[in-house]
């Protein structure tokens, strides 16, 4: 059913790779990109956050930035940082983080298999972010960040994919975050017919990262089909840039909260109410975060708690209501804290489980957050089954590590 094709990737010269490969877009803000690429006129960032390299004080969406974007791509073209492979080929990514590792297949997944949904969506898109890369895409003519999409992996694609681990890496390299990164280039016709074979029989992809990318992506798609009027479908906008791994290898760490203060309750107060649902128990010793789902870690006052939901909590509602983060909302956030729409309310903070249980002890002890909640990562499968029931995620449910690195390979367009 899964239809993925080969395509001519646009990649770093071999020998600069290490220094081409960026973070992606949305996880660093426009200072942090001009720091990290001042030093660096080698740096993605030039192209994927061109408001890196126009007046600061230039709005990021004005036209001038994204023709900054194009200029700085066709520099880079022009100057052979960025070399395009003759054939078409597949890639294949992996990353080392630690003991963990991953391993995905860089491929053009299809648009039309994200418009029929299957390639399932578990976020809501925001219309103003789709239409900041629509207007980059449109000014590149290329997708520069890929989707990090998972899968069931069949057994002959695993086959196959470590066949194609055992040759050269085009690159090995360690960047951010000591995040170890590998990177594969497959020219072989035989093994590309072979991947593509084995990967008809998977039934369906979901989206772990990149709803904002691959709704623009969709839009481009249509845009360019009704500028053309005749379409064959083989047009390189019918498909987008994705690195496609095996849901079970994907590493989730947990989306934790802070709050700045308790509502008008004092802390006696607020532990009073919270063990009307939760069974609540304070922490001898060191706290590492939760031990299973449905158990948090509530940081007030200087010390940790243990808050276990009990069955009647847990095991009711949809795959939406029985996860973690809707547990924590439906049940303290909003009802005893007043939080009632967390996309919005200025009076929490999210905080990437990257920065571990010492990060939410900071904020409570630098007087700025009233208490933290550490929360059990969320599961893929957990994230397979909302997607499947048509359903989404409440906001800031998963935090993947380790992310993909922009630039390792683009998808062009024209």
């Amino acid at each position: 059913m899964a239809k993925i094709l080969p395509f001519r990737g646009l990649r770093p010269a071999q020998d600069i790779i290490h220094r081409v490969a960026s973070l992606p877009y949305d996880v660093i803000d426009s200072e942090e990109a001009r720091v990290l690429a001042q030093d660096n006129p080698c740096s993605f960032l030039h192209i994927s956050k061109p408001e890196i390299d126009v007046e600061p004080g230039i709005s990021q969406y004005d036209p001038i930035v994204y023709a900054k974007g194009r200029e700085n791509l066709d520099k880079f073209r022009r100057e052979k940082i960025l070399l395009q492979d003759e054939k078409p080929c597949f890639y294949v990514y992996k990353q080392i983080m630690g003991n963990h590792q991953q391993v995905g297949l860089v491929a053009c997944t299809s648009v039309d298999e994200y418009l029929q949904n299957k390639i399932k969506k578990h976020e809501h898109t925001r219309p103003e972010k789709v239409q900041d890369r629509l207007n980059l895409m449109n000014s590149l003519a290329a997708q520069t960040g890929p989707i990090f999409i998972a899968y069931r992996q069949p057994d002959a694609l695993k086959t196959l994919i470590a066949k194609v681990l055992q040759q050269e890496p085009v690159c090995d390299f360690v960047s951010f975050n000591d995040i170890r990164h590998i990177f594969y280039v497959v020219k072989n016709e035989s093994i590309i017919k072979e991947i593509q074979t084995a990967f008809a029989k998977v039934d369906a992809m979901y989206i772990a990262d990149g709803h904002h990318r691959s709704e623009c992506a969709a839009q481009y798609c249509l845009q360019q089909r009704q500028k053309l009027g005749n379409w064959t479908g083989d047009e390189e906008f019918n498909y987008f840039l994705s690195v496609i791994f095996p849901y079970d290898e994907l590493l989730i760490l947990a989306y934790n909260r802070a709050v700045k203060d308790l509502y008008g309750l004092s802390v006696e107060q607020f532990l009073i109410r919270v063990n009307e649902k939760f069974v609540v128990e304070e922490v001898k010793g060191a706290f590492n975060g939760p031990t299973s789902g449905n158990q948090f870690g509530l940081y007030i006052d200087g010390k940790w708690y243990t808050l276990t939901a009990p069955a009647s909590l847990s095991k009711t509602g949809d795959a939406v209501a029985r996860l973690d983060v809707s547990l924590l909302q439906n049940n303290i956030l909003d009802p005893l804290l007043g939080i009632k729409d967390p996309r919005t309310d200025t009076r929490i903070k999210f905080v990437g489980g990257i920065g571990g249980i010492k990060a939410l002890e900071n904020l409570v002890n630098n007087g700025n957050y009233a208490a933290a909640f550490a929360l059990y990562p969320t599961a893929m499968q957990q994230v397979m089954d909302v997607a499947d029931a048509g359903k989404v995620m409440p906001p800031k449910s998963t935090w993947f590590e380790p992310k993909l690195l922009s630039g390792m390979v683009i998808h062009t367009l024209d």
